[in-house]
């Protein structure tokens, strides 16, 4: 009797989330494995490919400022220096973004990543125009403002360069511990209420997180991260996001309990949201690294998203509904009263904003 050939599924891929180029939703191509009797197919299966290297690919973007409309998030405006991000976390929600590239939200999304190298350039001609007003601003909303690639770019350095001259207020949310290469701009504009940052912090299990979030900081230091932002004065909370049950959920609390204890002031989390071609990427991730856990995972975020994969409406998409919704969020609030989190909100200054001055070449613009 032949062997059984096991799903044909990537086998997990060393510093990577995803090794499966999964087709996005608007291709109109489709592949279909073929067995030729020679059990190549398994072979391709069982075989450990090696991690792809990532691709960095420069676009001269039109505009960089983007407008949220949303009331789940507490921001108006955007800046995502790239497309794509190499930290390569398996539960991203901006996977999908990458089908709009007529790429793979899966592997393509971590290793084929557009840097916007005239972020900056385009954020002053922003500001610069009349008829701007300041608003809430973000930096790295679907995507790490800080991700490997910024270290030689220096892409959102140039972005907070510009901020720091237009005195505009402007929040972060990053994993990396590379934020504190620009503490000499944040810190004095923390100081005159013009920054944030938030770090996200998922688990404070180091195996957990290597196959969660292959490329992003190790726990310990993104706990370090916190510690410096806070003692340079920066206001500082964390994200404790995506929350999965049976998964990281459990360690709710302590992970709460170690970011107020390395400085941490604020604090938010989300469940995991599962849209379009993040779902079956990350059931998949499931199979292959908690396969005694995967039915119990799934079912109970189902029961969370009114027995669907994702739950895409205002309001709920965020938290949840039902009684384990009710649950997680109590259990939640009841660690944040009791660790002093959230007790004063991060008020950011909008009134200091000053257009920038234009650059050489660029006043006949405006």
């Amino acid at each position: 009797m032949p062997a059984k050939i096991p799903p044909l599924v990537p086998a997990p891929t060393k510093g990577r989330g995803t090794a499966w180029a999964l087709p996005h939703r608007f291709s109109s191509e489709l592949k279909e494995d073929y067995d030729d009797g020679w059990g190549t197919l398994q072979q391709q299966v069982l075989q450990q490919p090696l991690a792809p290297a990532t691709q960095v690919v420069d676009e001269q973007v039109r505009s960089i400022l983007s407008g949220n409309d949303s009331p789940d998030v507490g921001f108006d405006l955007s800046i995502n220096p790239y497309r794509g991000c190499e930290h390569g976390c398996i539960y991203c929600f901006a996977r999908p973004t990458h089908s709009y590239l007529n790429l793979s939200p899966g592997i393509d999304f971590e290793t084929r990543i557009v840097a916007k190298v005239n972020a900056a350039q385009r954020l002053r001609e922003a500001f610069a125009k009349p008829s701007y007003r300041p608003k809430m601003l973000n930096l790295g909303s679907v995507t790490d403002a800080y991700q490997p690639a910024e270290r030689r770019l220096r892409i959102t350095r140039g972005v907070i360069e510009v901020l720091h001259e237009a005195q505009h207020a402007f929040s972060i949310i990053t994993k990396a511990s590379l934020v504190e290469r620009d503490l000499d701009l944040i810190a004095p504009m923390a100081a005159r209420r013009l920054a944030a940052v938030y770090v996200s912090l998922t688990t404070l299990d180091p195996a957990l997180a290597r196959v969660m979030e292959p490329r992003a900081a190790a726990p310990h230091r993104r706990l370090q991260t916190i510690r410096r932002l806070s003692d340079a004065g920066v206001p500082v909370g964390v994200s404790v996001s995506p929350v999965i049950p049976f998964l990281n959920e459990p360690e709710l609390e302590q992970v709460l309990a170690a970011a107020q204890a390395s400085g941490a002031s604020r604090a938010f989390s989300i469940v995991l949201r599962l849209p379009w071609e993040v779902s079956p990427l990350f059931q998949q991730w499931l199979e292959q690294h908690f396969p005694e856990r995967a039915p119990r995972i799934m079912a109970r975020l189902r029961d969370l998203r009114g027995g669907r994969d994702n739950d895409p409406r205002f309001g709920t998409r965020m938290h949840g509904e039902g009684v384990w919704a009710r649950l997680l969020r109590q259990r939640f609030e009841r660690a944040c009263v009791r660790l002093g989190l959230n007790r004063e909100r991060i008020e950011l200054d909008l009134g200091a904003f000053r257009p920038p001055a234009a650059q050489a070449g660029q006043a006949s613009l405006f």
